[in-house]
């Protein structure tokens, strides 16, 4: 019995401590996607000026707002955990950027081929939020921050809408007319 006690305690320090490792990594992402929240609402106003089509512009106005929005839910997530709201550079927000820079740069003004290449760049965006989000929530439940896994979720949720809303004007006209330029 006395045996059978021992591993049971030690079983359950090893629980404890991952579960400092645990939140150690979620608040690392949570540093991680802050910055890139914040790094992306500023890019989104370049992509939106170059963007050719008014639906386009739209759709990245409209995820600006809903970007500063998410850095204000970031900011309360860090704050349900008990956390002080900290950047950490994110070295492929930063390289989805760059990349959305260089299509900008290699294609021409005015036309759909730009459009088409900012939708693209706008979806890897979009598919490591959505990732990133995804990830965070589940290990927000897995901790036992319900209230924190609900506000990812709904971030997560616009995230989709948002790729969504890319795919729709990319399969409705932008694709097909930039083959046409």
């Amino acid at each position: 019995m006395k045996t059978t006690k021992s591993k049971t305690t030690a079983k359950k320090q090893i629980t404890e401590q991952d579960g400092e490792k645990l939140k150690e990594l979620f608040v690392d992402g949570l540093k991680d996607i802050y910055w890139a929240e914040k790094n992306l609402a500023k890019a989104l106003n370049k992509l939106s000026k170059n963007a050719t089509s008014e639906e386009l512009k739209s759709a990245f106005d409209l995820h600006k707002t809903q970007t500063e929005e998410h850095v204000a839910t970031v900011e309360q997530v860090f704050e349900i955990i008990g956390e002080k709201a900290q950047a950490k550079k994110c070295a492929a927000m930063e390289g989805l950027i760059a990349e959305a820079n260089e299509i900008i740069e290699s294609t021409e003004k005015g036309t759909l081929v730009r459009d088409c290449g900012l939708i693209m760049a706008a979806q890897k965006v979009e598919h490591y939020e959505i990732a990133s989000y995804g990830t965070l929530r589940n290990i927000a439940r897995t901790l036992g921050y319900e209230d924190a896994a609900t506000l990812l979720q709904q971030t997560l949720d616009q995230e989709g809408e948002t790729d969504h809303l890319l795919t729709e004007l990319a399969e409705s006209y932008v694709n097909e007319q930039a083959s046409a330029e």
